[in-house]
């Protein structure tokens, strides 16, 4: 008879009794992270919503990560250009909003408010007087397309040293709104700044089709395309957050690529 001793002797475990308790330790915990996220989940859901319809914590998330992009933006960093040949000539619309109606430039005016009570106006022909610049990039939309798209028009930067701005481009904010005032966006100076960044007259050569915001609309190809404003009527510029149409419908506000 042998007089080794056995588990229940030593009070070790077997193999199986070993399983048996991981297993259910692995499950309890597992549960109790389940109950804990619904929770959570339940309690997030069901917080009052901003004005912009989102829930207030995650609004400050968005926030917090506007800020991250903001610090870490440099205007040296170019979105890649494209050869003209890759640009397709089928350009998709993305959005009609403050687009309701015929706009001809004989009207149209771009009113630039320096400050209040001071607002330069002025006309197309003017804006293309103005050294003229191209761009061919890939153009994304929140909505998850992209195309090659080609584009011309005067740098803002020209645009804001022709007129000097200067005071202005030391403010944090520029904001844009359609002549009808349906649809306004705020994009942050640095990247309004980039040298890429276009008031924009023509598309693939010709003057811009009216779908495609005529005569004037802002491209930014460091942002989505909730941010690139179509047809342009008013300029502001400030160190607090202009309105924008999108974020008050729930998107984040910097909009960056």
């Amino acid at each position: 008879m042998s007089n080794k001793p056995t588990n229940e002797n030593t009070g070790k475990r077997t193999v199986e009794q070993e399983i048996k308790r991981r297993s259910v330790f692995s499950f309890s915990i597992f549960f109790i992270c389940l109950t804990l996220g619904g929770i959570l989940f339940a309690c997030l859901y069901n917080q009052p919503p901003t004005a912009s319809g989102t829930q207030p914590t995650l609004r400050k998330a968005m926030n917090a990560d506007d800020k991250i992009f903001s610090a870490f933006f440099n205007k040296k960093n170019e979105a890649r250009s494209f050869r003209k040949e890759d640009a397709v000539t089928e350009v998709r619309v993305n959005g009609d909003i403050g687009m309701d109606g015929e706009l001809d430039t004989a009207t149209w005016r771009l009113k630039v408010a320096r400050s209040p009570g001071d607002t330069l106006v002025l006309t197309l022909n003017e804006l293309k007087a103005l050294p003229k610049t191209e761009i061919i990039f890939d153009f994304k939309c929140v909505e998850g397309w992209s195309q090659v798209t080609h584009w011309a028009g005067v740098r803002f930067s020209d645009f804001m040293a022709k007129y000097r701005l200067s005071p202005q481009m030391d403010m944090k904010y520029v904001g844009l709104i359609t002549p009808d005032g349906a649809y306004y966006v705020g994009n942050d100076m640095p990247s309004m700044l980039q040298p890429q960044t276009l008031l924009c007259y023509e598309m693939n050569g010709k003057p811009l089709p009216q779908d495609q915001g005529y005569p004037l609309r802002l491209i930014i190809p460091v942002k989505y395309g909730i941010k690139h404003l179509k047809r342009i009527a008013v300029m502001y510029f400030s160190n607090d957050r202009p309105k924008d149409y999108w974020a008050e419908q729930g998107y984040d506000y910097y909009g960056g690529l």
